[in-house]
């Protein structure tokens, strides 16, 4: 397996990563050794889709009404018509356009046409968390889009900036977990698009460090609060791209001319999107090592 390492200048970096690496590898030799892997387990994935929910009418041309997996005529009471509940015949709507969708930032009002679409879908759903929800804005949106407090059925996933994450995560964590969604909401964290700028010369950009520093700050927040960081929106490609500032490779601004393909947002390329890997991975071998 190829790790592809060559990009990290920093000689410490490197031995860190190639630490990860070597553990990983001793691992999967492990699992081998053991057989472990003759299922094919190690090849093959689960796939699940996700996307924004922007475009109301594309998304209610593929909202289906369907038997719901987790309908049982036995054990859950059924009432017809109920947001939020299967009707007596098992059936409920659901997206079939994605396993996963999520509000965006700016459609999430309350009494918008976008709540008002997801809160009538049985789909597990994200809501985008920023600078400008106020408290008791994002009790209000649980309270309309999960009536019945179904465990997992919300994802919360915060874009603040790295600049702001002190401030407002710790308030946003405290009210949920104040509130009858305490241990109900997944928190997630997207660092791409509070850290989202224009360079000079008006090229849409991301710093590296900026990315990582959201990612790490919310991290810590978490583990003070007593609640659990439970996934990461990361905006990347598997290309030689160079769209993001930073990273081991020293990309510059004078850098994202040659190959900016990204017709939206910058991503994170794959030696950048490998770093992140292995960041978020050193994080958590060393909260281990503190245990």
């Amino acid at each position: 397996m190829d790790w592809g390492l060559g990009h990290v200048r920093d000689p410490e970096l490197q031995n860190k990563y190639s630490s990860i690496v070597a553990s990983i590898t001793e691992s999967l030799r492990f699992m081998h050794t053991v057989g472990a892997d003759t299922a094919g387990g190690l090849q093959t994935v689960d796939l699940y889709t996700s996307h924004e929910g922007l475009l109301l009418e594309y998304e209610q041309s593929l909202t289906r009404r369907l038997k719901n997996p987790a309908y049982d005529s036995h054990s859950r009471s059924a009432v017809p018509g109920e947001t939020g509940e299967s009707s007596g015949d098992g059936k409920a709507y659901f997206n079939t356009s994605a396993h996963f969708l999520w509000i965006g930032d700016r459609t999430r009002q309350v009494d918008g046409a976008h709540i008002e679409y997801f809160r009538g879908i049985e789909n597990p759903i994200g809501v985008k968390i920023g600078p400008t929800t106020s408290c008791s804005d994002l009790l209000a949106l649980l309270r309309k889009l999960n009536p019945t407090v179904e465990v997992g059925k919300i994802t919360l996933i915060t874009r603040y900036g790295a600049s702001k994450v002190r401030t407002l995560l710790p308030q946003h964590i405290r009210v949920v977990e104040g509130s009858e969604y305490a241990r109900s909401v997944v928190w997630q964290c997207d660092p791409m698009h509070g850290n989202t700028r224009s360079t000079s010369t008006g090229i849409k950009t991301r710093q590296f460090a900026d990315i990582f520093s959201e990612l790490q700050e919310t991290l810590a927040v978490h583990q003070e609060e007593g609640s659990y960081l439970g996934g990461v929106h990361l905006e990347l490609t598997g290309d030689a791209v160079t769209e993001c500032t930073g990273g081991s490779e020293g990309l510059a601004e004078e850098d994202l001319s040659l190959n900016y393909t990204s017709f939206c947002d910058p991503r994170l390329n794959e030696k950048q999107a490998l770093e992140m890997a292995f960041l978020i991975a050193g994080h958590y071998r060393g909260e281990k090592n503190m245990i």
